[in-house]
């Protein structure tokens, strides 16, 4: 029996919203990027490596500042516009050791992607504005440095 998820379903319990808190990057030469997630208790989820590109857009985007916008994303816009759907949230999960998303368009009709890489999961849901959903067990309490 095949599980079929709908778009408009609640939230699964295992899955917490968040907000991207931090994009910086881990080296001096901005080759890997970094951010950290934080939902609103305060549980952080801290995701690095992963293009320091990436790391950029996301913060170009954090500024709506959309005016460099990398192709593949003006591809996917097309796309979604060309069949009348629009993407709504992003999951994110651990698969063995990386970090995967699901990505959930509705409009014309329900779909989701599923086993995409997560840093270009945070870039779309940030360029687009639309929720980050991330598995419960990813969350930490902050860390102090």
């Amino acid at each position: 029996m095949a599980f079929t998820m709908k778009i408009d379903q609640a939230q699964e319990v295992d899955y917490e919203s968040v907000k991207i808190d931090y994009v910086g990057f881990v080296d001096p030469y901005a080759v890997e990027g970094m951010l950290i997630l934080k939902a609103d208790n305060g549980r952080e989820f801290h995701m690095r490596a992963f293009s320091g590109e990436v790391a950029k857009h996301i913060t170009s985007f954090m500024e709506d500042i959309k005016d460099s916008v990398p192709t593949i994303y003006k591809m996917l816009e097309e796309i979604c516009e060309q069949n009348e759907i629009m993407l709504v949230k992003v999951k994110v999960y651990e698969s063995g050791h990386v970090l995967r998303a699901n990505l959930y368009f509705t409009g014309k009709k329900d779909l989701v992607l599923r086993n995409y890489r997560a840093s270009d999961a945070m870039a779309l849901a940030t360029y687009y504005n639309i929720p980050i959903l991330v598995r419960k067990n990813l969350l930490k309490e902050k860390m102090e440095v």
